[in-house]
């Protein structure tokens, strides 16, 4: 068998970038296809073992690097312009356009969901209402409109879909009418380990890509009510410029992962208010035995234990948030660093392909009757 491994397109090192590592550790045999692909060197390495990538003519688009979601009405014609006929086998990672690679009768293609499209299914009006323009919003609902016909059509390219969690299960039979198996995403448990101290240092953190759907922006309006608190918030992103200048909270950007790995075992607890797929950054935080202040909705719900491993806050308001925060603080010697990385370690990267690779050959079983990777 001849396998392609199919992911929308490598640009930062994300939550997707990490399960498409551990899954090309199970296929190492595998070309791989994206749409575009400007990845650093450093995570050319650590992600594709310095293994090139087919792209799509999206890669040689002006300003691709920079404005590739503004592309977003050529996606359909781009991933349908690789020709995969001389695969057995076609692994896709998809959280836009990659499951609708085109296949032949023959082909087995089995896709990993992280999220059927947000933009065009569950967060189009959030998106749409951002667009300040008239023309720009109207031709918006137009491209979302016709990318979720084609999008639930194409779905029947997909043999067998496998969601990163049970929330996108629901999600996959929602847009796409579509029954998936559930493997949770790896954690690198060998990583995000416990740091050395003890005793935590004297603030919370906030590890994110900085776009409004992540809620970062809300988390930081707390601080404005909790003078006494702080807050050290890592990652970068449009929403920068926006976030609240308060004494108590401080903005460093993109850091190293061993950086901010240490910043992260140095934490009171990690506070996440986001609508997660799945969420790795709340394991790798419990990972290095950290608690976790958790919106009680999406992947966070299977991730999170509730006054074992965390705490959960049901809306997305600041009055929850200052709430939760304060719980925290008269709840926090019971937080057990050990038992919250013992709960981590179920998600760990060697169970993810080992459970990965018996996935795959079930249902290469089902169809053919061979067993394939070993």
């Amino acid at each position: 068998m001849k396998i392609a491994f199919v992911h929308d397109w490598f640009t930062v090192n994300g939550g997707a970038e990490k399960v498409a590592k551990s899954i090309l550790e199970a296929l190492r045999e595998a070309d791989i296809y994206c749409l575009f692909d400007f990845f650093k060197e450093e995570d050319r390495l650590v992600i594709l073992k310095r293994k090139s990538t087919y792209t799509s003519f999206l890669q040689y688009f002006p300003f691709v690097k920079k404005l590739y979601r503004n592309y977003l009405p050529f996606y359909p014609k781009a991933i349908e312009s690789f020709d995969l006929s001389q695969y057995d086998l076609i692994i896709s990672s998809s959280f836009a356009v990659a499951k609708s690679v085109k296949v032949k009768e023959n082909q087995i293609h089995i896709s990993y969901c992280h999220s059927p499209m947000r933009y065009i299914w569950d967060m189009k009006e959030q998106y749409i209402k951002d667009i300040k323009s008239p023309i720009k919003k109207k031709f918006a609902e137009k491209i979302f409109n016709t990318m979720s016909v084609w999008d639930k059509e194409t779905s029947t390219r997909v043999t067998h879909f496998i969601a990163n969690s049970n929330f996108i299960a629901e999600r996959i039979q929602n847009c796409y009418n579509r029954s998936s198996t559930v493997l949770h995403p790896p954690v690198d448990t060998d990583f995000f380990t416990l740091g050395d101290n003890i005793k935590k240092e004297d603030y919370f953190i906030v590890v994110s890509r900085l776009v409004p759907y992540k809620k970062v922006k809300l988390i930081a309006e707390a601080f404005r009510h909790l003078p006494h608190e702080k807050l050290i918030v890592i990652g970068d992103g449009p929403e920068l410029k926006e976030l609240p200048q308060l004494p108590n909270t401080k903005y460093l950007g993109f850091v190293e992962k061993v950086e901010m790995k240490k910043y992260l075992q140095n934490s009171k607890a990690v506070i996440l208010a986001a609508i997660e797929d799945f969420g790795i950054s709340s394991l790798e935080a419990q990972a290095c035995g950290i608690p976790v202040l958790a919106l009680r909705k999406g992947g966070y719900l299977e991730t999170v234990i509730e006054e074992k491993t965390g705490l959960f806050f049901d809306n997305q308001q600041i009055s929850d948030i200052v709430a939760i925060i304060k719980k925290f603080n008269q709840l926090e010697e019971k937080f057990d660093p050990n038992e919250i990385r013992e709960h981590a370690l179920f998600f760990g990267e060697k169970k993810f392909i080992q459970n990965f690779k018996v996935e795959v050959n079930n249902i290469i079983k089902e169809k053919n009757g061979q067993h394939f990777i070993e």
